[in-house]
């Protein structure tokens, strides 16, 4: 394919791509809100249309073959979510913060599902490992997400309790968009328009990966450059879109959740499951060193997010210094 051709292709699907996606999370949100759904579990179901891009993206250059692409797409869109959602969303709104409770579940998950895909990645774990160890992290998480609230609340008598704290975040964790309480539409033609929102999302990220190999061939962009500070960020623009919406709302539970939230389903859903099915490649020296700091960022995130007051300016603008390290790291290091 010639770049007169892959230029426009790609630019195309881009916009197929991010549009879709946003669709797709409006609409999945007032499902939620229609069938009674949880704020946490629209959040979570936010999250996963949101990372529609990101996920097909990553799928699509593994079954091409470029794997370092595909494993780039995440690995970068994880970082960039860290700098560009909670991040720069200190930096707009001077503090991000949230319950301790909230910040300990969310972050731990996060964290310990970033630790598994970087073992697997490195061969430190076999997929069906990484795969086990995953479904023990996610599946108590997702319990507390969807029934967590009503558990809590009966095992606690105490309002004050830390478990009675937990149960009133997770009832009030927010998804990125509450809609109005009537919809024109009904459900099943809402459900339809989600099937073709997740058609064109398919199509566009094929599109998208397809044309960005060709001019990276064609332009001797190297992979790791490819996949983790071009299709990374430009893919992961719904969620940063989505915090700056809550962090100027002062919802910094809702934003550390959609955050952690999207980067363990970017590594469930994008590396550590297809690994069953597809060999990944050696991740390489450079590879190996951006895992390393998506552990490290992610580490740091935390920690600033956990100090008395949560994360205020200064930490947010350290987090972004970081990614942009990271980035300049890769440009040297590819």
């Amino acid at each position: 394919m010639s770049p007169a051709l892959a230029v426009p292709l790609f630019l195309v699907s881009l916009v197929v791509t991010l549009a879709a996606a946003r669709q797709f999370a409006r609409r999945l949100d007032r499902l939620g809100v229609r069938f009674g759904f949880p704020e946490a579990l629209i959040g979570l179901l936010t999250a996963l249309a949101a990372d529609g891009p990101e996920i097909c993206s990553a799928l699509f250059a593994l079954i091409k073959g470029a794997h370092d692409v595909g494993v780039g797409v995440l690995v970068g869109s994880n970082g960039f979510n860290l700098a560009a959602m909670i991040g720069l969303s200190a930096v707009l709104t001077g503090r991000v913060r949230l319950p301790r409770e909230v910040l300990a579940l969310e972050g731990l998950v996060g964290l310990l599902v970033t630790v598994l895909a970087a073992a697997l990645l490195l061969g430190w774990l076999s997929p069906a490992g990484a795969t086990g160890l995953s479904a023990v992290v996610v599946g108590p998480y997702l319990t507390l997400v969807i029934a967590g609230p009503r558990l809590l609340e009966r095992r606690s008598h105490r309002p004050g309790s830390p478990t009675a704290r937990l149960a009133r975040a997770l009832h009030e964790h927010p998804g990125p968009e509450r809609p109005p309480d009537s919809f024109e539409d009904p459900t099943h033609h809402l459900l339809g328009l989600i099937v073709v929102d997740l058609a064109l999302i398919v199509a566009g990220s094929a599109g998208m990966v397809e044309a960005a190999l060709n001019l990276g061939g064609d332009w001797h962009i190297p992979n790791a450059v490819l996949g983790v500070l071009i299709l990374a960020p430009l893919t992961s623009i719904p969620n940063a879109a989505t915090a700056v919406r809550l962090g100027r709302a002062r919802r910094g539970a809702a934003l550390v959740g959609e955050t952690f939230n999207s980067n363990t389903i970017n590594l469930a859903a994008g590396v550590i499951v297809p690994s069953l099915f597809v060999t990944l490649t050696d991740v390489g020296t450079l590879g190996s060193l951006q895992l390393a700091w998506l552990l490290a960022a992610t580490l740091f995130t935390l920690t600033l997010l956990a100090v008395p007051g949560g994360m205020r300016r200064g930490g947010g603008t350290a987090l972004i210094a970081l990614y942009f390290a990271f980035a300049v790291g890769t440009l040297v290091g590819s």
